[in-house]
């Protein structure tokens, strides 16, 4: 079979460094021990580098930071690289089946070509997209799992086409064309064309079997490839969430650009370098220090001199070099490690376990750790992520008759409704509890007119979906299970349910189901299926009854199924069952409207050559057979209503009350109606009685228009009368639908929907499109600086979790999509307490200490190094050796930054998960901003006016040496940084003592190294130095005047004027000795905004 248009060589790329086969397709300079010597005559050939005028520091030092930086970066890449194209060796090596000259052989993944023709056995995985020609089941039925591309354990079913079922490749020539569209990323969808013996033949996806899935209960398939290597549909997905930065990052990558400080010091140093050179101009030829002239040979000469301007320039590049720790290399490296650290104990937090699905957290995202003690909005789906998403039946409205009676476990003696198959008790695998009086009503089928309606609701119940039975064993010998896959739980518990009332479904196959009817196997041919979209809210499926009659089923939600039915046949059963449908959905029950009409010869046959064209099509296929659907559907005579009940999650009203304590507005946007919206505001604690309900329900942009203005009136009027700030208006709550929200998005109306929001304690978002959902993150992105995070559990959940700052996956009942988009994943919802209020705060508090930490610590020396230039001329020499230079944030202050990022807790556990208000400090910016960074400078630059002039003044009078200055400097700085360090941590282990005081000790060690080198400057210059009293003195001396300002300002504002956490702390660590409130809680700062 040949392939149309032809498709290139597919090549299967995983690696960022190379591709694999995968089918045939396959300045001046500073002295070195004479610190205040400037003479180019000692520029030597091994100093030079390419700008020999720039050469502060030898190559070296010079190259040794950033080497670092690439080298640590570089091996992190290659271990990434190495261990894809390990994983890509063994993909593209394994075998598959494909018939060559008549019969199958071995052939390897990377050597399949599109084309060709491959056979497939019970749990081996498909090697690429291939469409089903016949399988083991005589119907072409095929059962597959996708849990390697979306991660549904569910299985799905396959279908081969009956042009090709009964072709046997080894023996019979297959020959045709299919033409299909270009390869794209679109998983659920396939339109192709298949010309086969002259007949042209439509696919869809229900006949492709996408590249990774596994055959299940099916002996063996064969099929045609379409798509091979990088062009099947997996492999065009595989290219991960989108990439997001921390805010935390953004703004210090901000002040990184606007560090003028920097180039202050820069700047400075080229002008007071210009103006002496201007003053002694005259002086030049002959100075001791500079000596223009070189009057050592017969001729006198000139060294390299550019002229002041050029002199100016290099001597701004020169300062650029030596004050180049200013600009935080290593800051990027110690994030990283730190956010690693920080994943760790996020994924082992045993409070994030989830049980029942045997599942740990994951951090899918390392780069926004510190994020998640920032967020001030949650968008949350409702179905699975708040509730349990799996389906129980509960109620059921029938021709206008309400069966919500008491339920009982109607098994009997034999464990509820079972079958006799070949001598064996076949039974559903869920029990489903049953209402006695309809359980009597179903078995006397079609005696009366209400039995007769109750036969065919259980009908449509277990013939209308997409549920494949399969048969499993059970723990006795005689006894089998089915157990109904599908990809829906709400289509899984009314299959359920059917078979409770004695309609079990015991076999599917592309034409036909058999159903077991009280006890009366009946085999019904299924003519067509139009499933379910999110244009129409509904499916259907057309049967063939056995007395050779055609009935239409179809089920669907009741906004899109009252606009079908016919209400002149029995419109009292219609208004019966729509109010018998506000009933169960005030309880919080997910309800479905059935409907049924007959078709006759005429009508049947005038769908069926719609079908057929609409199916064919290449362009359109997808509207062209919902327009089909809708002729279809139409004119039904109304079955009835069902009730699903799907409860809360365990913890969840505990959990939205501890956010919105934590001053976290939790939004709802789910595809429920509104009924069963606010039912679960309820129960969950989202609203309250005391709360006041704006509803926003129009079908025009000028009714919604109108509603917006009044809804703003009418908030402005509760704040007014509450007397609330307009940010804090906790008495309303919006409730608005996705149909209101056509009109307002992307229209001037988002901005009135902001400022109404803006105000409310609670949104509720009901009917609402993915699209939509996305859009709701988007009006808050986009007008706000406060952070979004977006928690969902299905596909439909993925464009929120992805527009929000911050993503979470909960693996839940549908699949894995919303896990594999998501930035973070956990079991369940109340899990978000101890990710945000814990380890998000934690996360913050780290982060932004490590960040502020770091610029102190590289301003501090660099300060020491400018104030050493103003009192040399301006030459840019340096006293610290070079090696000290590039040590310092590499040995000497980068262990300790990164221990105390990972481990340091300003607070406990306890007293964070007690007062939820604590999170407000992350909310606020209280560890960062621009305030605490300037004064941070400030300390910074008194540290280093002592750092800098007390050894100066000691040693004013005296003959030591640069280089000497150069080891106490270093000393000093090191000491003052860790020590000022030590001061700020909260909790002390023995990991933080060790990297804390190890490191004072280790530059101590590398000092003493370097300086007992004699090729190195400095020679010996610490062991004289460290003999004498004066040395002590003056080290002391530095420790305790830089260190007094920051001790006392400390103590004044942890006593004077203290901020939640540090009151906290204090309850925290006096907990025993103080009272703190009857109520047990601490009064908490709450800004007004």
């Amino acid at each position: 079979m040949t392939s149309n248009p032809q498709i290139p060589n597919p090549h299967l790329q995983n690696s960022s460094s190379q591709s694999l086969n995968f089918g045939s397709k396959g300045l001046r300079h500073g002295s070195d021990s004479e610190g205040f010597s400037m003479s180019r005559r000692d520029l030597n050939d091994d100093d030079a580098r390419l700008l020999p005028q720039l050469a502060v520091f030898g190559r070296g030092a010079s190259i040794l930071p950033l080497a670092s930086v690439l080298f640590v970066t570089a091996v992190k890449d290659a271990y990434e690289d190495w261990r894809r194209h390990k994983s890509d060796k063994i993909e593209n090596n394994r075998m598959a089946s494909v018939l060559v000259d008549h019969r199958f052989q071995h052939k390897k993944w990377k050597d399949v070509q599109v084309g060709e023709v491959v056979k497939i056995s019970a749990d081996e995985t498909i090697p690429c997209d291939i469409v089903l020609l016949s399988t083991s089941d005589p119907t072409g039925v095929a059962y597959v799992q996708t849990i390697n591309l979306d991660g549904e354990s569910n299985l799905k079913t396959r279908y081969a086409k009956q042009e090709t079922l009964s072709r046997v490749p080894e023996k019979d020539f297959i020959s045709g064309l299919i033409k299909s569209e270009k390869p794209n990323r679109n998983i659920y969808g396939f339109q192709a064309n298949m010309d086969i013996d002259g007949k042209r033949v439509s696919l869809g996806p229900s006949n492709i079997i996408l590249r990774g899935c596994v055959i299940k209960n099916t002996d063996w398939t064969v099929g045609v490839v379409v798509y091979a290597g990088r062009e099947t549909k997996a492999m065009l997905n595989n290219s991960g969430a989108p990439s997001k930065r921390s805010r935390l990052e953004t703004h210090m990558n901000q002040e990184i650009l606007l560090l003028f400080f920097f180039v202050t010091l820069c700047v400075i140093v080229s002008a007071c370098a210009g103006v002496w050179l201007r003053r002694h101009q005259d002086e030049l030829d002959i100075m001791l220090f500079y000596r223009r002239k070189d009057y050592s040979g017969g001729q006198v000469e000139n060294y390299n001199y550019y002229g002041l301007g050029m002199e100016i320039f290099f001597s701004f590049l020169m300062s650029v070099i030596v004050f180049q720790i200013m600009i935080p290399i290593s800051l990027y490296i110690s994030m990283e490690l730190v956010r690693i650290g920080q994943a760790y104990f996020m994924i082992r937090d045993d409070k994030m376990f989830d049980a029942a699905s045997n599942t740990r957290f994951q951090c899918r995202a390392l780069n926004i750790n510190e994020d998640l003690g920032q967020i001030k909005y949650v968008f949350s789906d409702k179905t699975g992520t708040l509730t349990e998403n799996k389906m129980e039946f509960q109620f059921a409205s029938i021709s206008g008759v309400d069966y919500s009676g008491e339920k009982t476990e109607f098994y009997g003696e034999q464990g509820g409704y079972s079958i006799q198959v070949n001598g064996e008790i076949w039974r559903p695998k869920m029990k489903v509890q049953v209402d006695p009086k309809l359980l009597k009503l179903s078995k006397t089928q079609n005696e009366t007119e209400s039995s007769k309606e109750i036969y065919d609701f259980f009908l449509a119940l277990a013939a209308c979906n997409t549920i494949v039975p399969i048969v499993v064993n059970a723990s006795n010998p005689n006894e089998k299970l089915i157990d109904y896959q599908g990809e829906s739980p709400d289509e899984q518990a009314l299959v359920y349910a059917a078979a409770a009332y004695g309609f079990m479904l015991i076999e599917r196959t592309s034409g036909h189901i058999v159903i077991d009817i009280q006890g009366e196997r009946q085999r019904f041919n299924v003519l067509g299926m139009h499933e379910f979209d999110s244009d129409r809210k509904r499916m259907s499926v057309i049967l063939g009854f056995p007395d050779s009659t055609v009935k239409v089923f179809v089920k669907g939600a009741d906004t899109s199924m009252f606009k079908i039915i016919d209400e002149s046949l029995n419109l009292d059963v219609v208004r019966a069952t729509e109010a018998h449908l506000h009933s169960y959905s005030s309880i919080g029950l997910r309800t479905l409207v059935v409907g049924m009409r007959a078709l006759s010869v005429s009508e049947f046959d005038t769908w069926q050559t719609a079908y057929e064209i609409a199916s064919t099509a290449l362009m359109g296929r997808a509207g062209l057979l919902r327009k089909v659907a809708i002729n279809l559907e139409n004119n039904l005579s109304l079955l009835g209503a069902s009730a699903i009940e799907d409860r809360l999650q365990k913890g969840v009203p505990e959990a939205i009350e501890s956010l919105r304590k934590a001053n976290i507005k939790v939004w709802v946007l789910t595809g429920d109606k509104q009924e069963t919206a606010i039912s679960i505001g309820y129960s969950s604690k989202l609203l309250t009685s005391k709360m006041t309900q704006i509803i926003i329900n129009n079908n025009s942009k000028m009714s919604c228009k109108k509603s917006l203005e009044d809804a703003l009136i009418t908030s402005r009027k509760l704040i007014n009368v509450t007397h609330a700030s307009e940010d804090d208006a906790s008495s309303v709550a919006l409730i608005i639908d996705g149909t209101s929200l056509v009109y307002i998005l992307d229209s001037e109306l988002e901005e009135q929907l902001f400022e109404l929001a803006s105000k409310c304690a609670v949104v509720l978002c009901c009917r609402v499109a993915p699209l939509q959902k996305a859009g709701i993150v988007a009006l808050i992105k986009k007008r706000t600086d406060d952070m979004t995070l977006a928690i969902g559990d299905g596909a439909n959940d993925v464009s929120m979790i992805q527009m929000a700052d911050v993503g979470v996956g909960i693996s839940g009942q549908e699949g894995r999509q919303a896990v594999m988009a998501s930035d973070f994943a956990m079991g369940q919802f109340r899990f978000l307490v101890p990710l945000l209020l814990v380890h998000g705060h934690w996360n913050y508090q780290r982060m932004a200490y490590m960040i502020l930490y770091n610029f102190y610590r590289n301003a501090l020396f660099v300060l020491v190094l400018f104030w050493y230039v103003l009192y040399t001329g301006f030459t840019l020499t340096t006293a610290i050796t070079e090696w000290s230079s590039v040590l310092y944030s590499v040995i000497y202050t980068a262990i300790p930054t990164i221990v105390i990022g990972i481990l340091d807790k300003d607070l406990s556990r306890k007293s964070l998960m007690t007062y939820p208000q604590l999170y407000g400090s992350g909310q606020r910016k209280e560890s960062y901003n621009a305030k605490l960074f300037w004064v941070t400078m400030v300390d910074t630059l008194w540290q280093s006016v002592v750092a800098f002039f007390i050894p100066v003044l000691a040693y004013w009078k005296s003959d030591i040496d640069s280089s000497s200055l150069g080891d106490l400097w270093t000393l000093a700085v090191v000491f003052m940084v860790n020590i000022h360090l030590a001061m700020d941590v909260i909790r002390w282990t023995w990991i933080s003592h060790s990297s804390v005081w190890g490191s004072i000790i280790a530059t101590c060690i590398c000092v003493i190294i370097i300086d007992a080198i004699p090729m190195l400057p400095g020679y010996w210059a610490i062991f004289n130095l460290a003999g004498s009293g004066l040395f002590w003195i003056s080290l002391v001396g530095v420790l305790i005047a830089s260190m007094i300002p920051q001790f006392v300002v400390k103590m004044f504002v942890q006593h004077c004027k203290p901020c939640d956490i540090q009151i906290a702390r204090e309850a925290e660590k006096f907990r025993n000795s103080m009272e703190i409130t009857r109520s047990g809680e601490i009064e908490m700062y709450l800004p007004h905004r």
